[in-house]
């Protein structure tokens, strides 16, 4: 699992990076998530804790990225209370975009990006 932080991420990593911090912030979500896909589009989303449906930000995120049309996932960005994303959210990327998408998150408090690969 390689890391970086936030300061060293790409332009286009850094903005995923921003529009999951801000949709997580927007609602005070305890997770947010931003997904750019195969042709640079990108979504934000943060988790959706409803009686009747239970999402995760990353999984909230690839499917209104299915609901667009997108064919495939070029990279993720989370932002959570806790660093590692569940494996049914790295499921849901890897559904998308198939193996190797890169799933970069981080935890409150701290400017480490972890990367994790579907």
């Amino acid at each position: 699992m390689p890391k970086a932080t936030v300061s060293e991420l790409g332009s286009e990593d850094a903005k995923l990076y921003t529009l999951a911090k801000g949709s997580r912030g927007r609602v005070s979500a305890t997770e947010g998530a931003a997904l750019r896909d195969e042709t640079g589009r990108t979504y934000a989303s943060s988790n959706v804790s409803l009686t009747a449906l239970q999402l995760s930000a990353v999984q909230a995120v690839v499917a209104q990225a299915v609901a667009a049309g997108a064919q495939g996932v070029e990279a993720v960005v989370r932002v959570a209370t806790s660093g590692e994303p569940d494996a049914a959210s790295m499921s849901a990327v890897r559904d998308l975009g198939g193996e190797r998408v890169p799933v970069m998150s981080v935890a409150d408090g701290s400017d480490d990006v972890a990367t994790y690969a579907t």
